[in-house]
């Protein structure tokens, strides 16, 4: 289905008695060309009735968003296809262009009447603004009455490359510190939409101009300024923004299969030749949406936003001069979750945000060695991060690249794409043989086998039997009886002849 058909049937229940008008990033988009999925529709009352005629028309869902301030939305799901989201809201002053003056930005007070659409309703001079590369608010107001509208104005400027005019940028400062009084909730949506960016670097430089990040992510603005030791070039904050675009070329490259014509090509190139043929498996992976609708190509960006917040915490300095921040893996991922509770995430986003940030040094330190990973430490990986390690694979590269920068020796980026292929390639061509062998005994066996009693000791069995079997040591139920004799003689000093 395609927008201008969910128009055409909106706009047959478009009548003088009862006028819908098209507005927000829906107009904005179409004055841009663009496709939207998401489409905003205002009119005087009743929203319900008329969300109900367009669900059952278009075989959609409903659902009642705000009774008391009549708003509605339609959901349009067809399978292969992206999603639709139809919201119907009332005025939300007494008259369309008061309703358009109270919006956000002029680039969004745009309307477009149903009745006529060739009538575009633009009061605040929008498409003017859209026109000259202008972000600007429609009131002195429009910030203070709604804080989360700074977080927005960045996320606009970056994906429409607008420039925010300077009595907005005032109006901005001067409301900041009300982002306290937000849900978290909405934080997170914007910062979610903000991490879906091609260029969230860029956006939380503008966060930061603003005054946002001591404000509401004081754990991000610590790291400004925090030196490394070689061989990191940069500061944690600034390697920080640079992996995180580091990370999006990576992605264009490996995932979506966009060449990338930057300086960064040669690099890039080595990537696409070493793990190209995973492209199909990624965007598979990346396709596939968390049960709340959120992405998780969002969650591995905010995990790489975080992978080093624990750093200035953990900072110390040797006799030698070097720079040290032993164990900033878990304080990283304590100070991840931490703001993920505030920001509402769930229990499952949670827990993959714990996995990549608190793996993201394995396969760096399983390079250090130089050569591919044995199958042993494949299975371990795998073992401790499960899906997790194909995200922890990426983040790892972007790292590394982001940690030398323009430096980068062709040797070290060599030994990371091996590790990472390596890992990939257990992973999605050797699951049976290395990530995931079929059990040869259970833990009744061994209790029967061994006349044990139930305990820990039978669980370190049988994962020294299964690591074994990883490993290609173990390839039978009798080498694995075999094993976990010599294992229980070893270690427990119990003979079962």
């Amino acid at each position: 289905m395609r927008e201008n058909e969910i128009l055409d049937v909106v706009s047959r229940f478009a009548t003088n008695e009862r006028p819908i008008y098209l507005v927000g990033g829906s107009v904005r988009d179409r004055l841009l060309r663009h496709e939207s999925h998401d489409l905003d529709f205002i009119l005087p009352s009743g929203t319900y009735d008329l969300a109900c005629q367009v669900a059952n028309t278009l075989k959609a869902d409903l659902f009642v968003l705000d009774d008391q301030r009549d708003t509605t939305r339609v959901v349009i799901r067809k399978e292969g296809q992206e999603q639709f989201l139809l919201d119907f809201a009332a005025f939300r002053a007494a008259d369309l262009e008061a309703d358009l003056w109270a919006r956000d930005f002029r680039i969004n007070a745009i309307a477009i009447d149903l009745r006529d659409p060739n009538h575009w309703i633009d009061p605040c001079g929008g498409a003017i603004d859209l026109r000259e590369k202008r972000l600007r608010a429609c009131l002195p107001t429009s910030f203070s009455s709604d804080p989360v509208r700074i977080l927005r104005a960045a996320r606009l400027a970056v994906s429409l490359g607008l420039r925010i005019d300077s009595a907005t940028l005032q109006w901005i400062r001067e409301a900041v510190d009300g982002l306290l009084r937000i849900s978290g909730e909405r934080v997170r949506d914007e910062l979610n939409r903000i991490m879906e960016l091609g260029n969230t670097a860029l956006a939380l430089r503008l966060l930061k101009s603003f005054g946002v990040l001591p404000v509401l992510w004081p754990e991000l603005d610590a790291m400004d300024g925090v030196t490394q030791s070689p061989p990191h070039v940069q500061p944690v904050w600034e390697h920080t923004l640079e992996a995180l675009t580091r990370l999006e070329s990576l992605y264009s490259v490996l995932v979506e299969d966009i060449r990338d014509e930057t300086s960064g090509g040669l690099v890039l190139a080595k990537a696409s030749l070493m793990l190209g043929r995973y492209r199909e498996k990624l965007r598979e992976h990346y396709a596939a949406p968390l049960p709340n609708g959120r992405k998780r190509k969002s969650l591995l960006k905010l995990a790489l936003l975080y992978h080093d917040a624990g750093k200035p915490l953990v900072r110390t300095v040797e006799e030698d001069g070097r720079i040290r921040f032993l164990g900033h893996e878990d304080l990283s991922v304590s100070i991840m979750l931490n703001r993920a509770r505030e920001l509402a995430y769930s229990n499952l986003e949670m827990d993959i945000l714990r996995a990549i940030i608190g793996g993201h040094m394995r396969i760096h330190s399983l390079a250090d060695a130089g050569a591919n990973p044995s199958r042993r430490a494949i299975y371990r990986y795998f073992r401790d991060l499960g899906v997790c390690g194909v995200d922890v694979g990426l983040l790892s590269l972007a790292d590394a690249w982001a940690t030398y920068s323009y430096g980068l020796p062709e040797q070290r980026w060599n030994d990371e794409l091996e590790t990472c292929r390596a890992l990939y390639q257990a992973y999605w061509e050797k699951p049976v043989a290395v990530v995931d062998p079929p059990r040869l005994l259970t833990g009744e066996d061994l209790k029967r086998q061994f006349a044990l009693k139930p305990g820990k000791i039978i669980g370190e069995m049988l994962e020294m039997i299964r690591e074994s079997q990883a490993a290609g040591e173990i390839t039978t139920r009798e080498e694995a009886i075999a094993a976990a004799r010599t294992w229980l003689e070893r270690s427990k000093g119990v003979s079962n002849e």
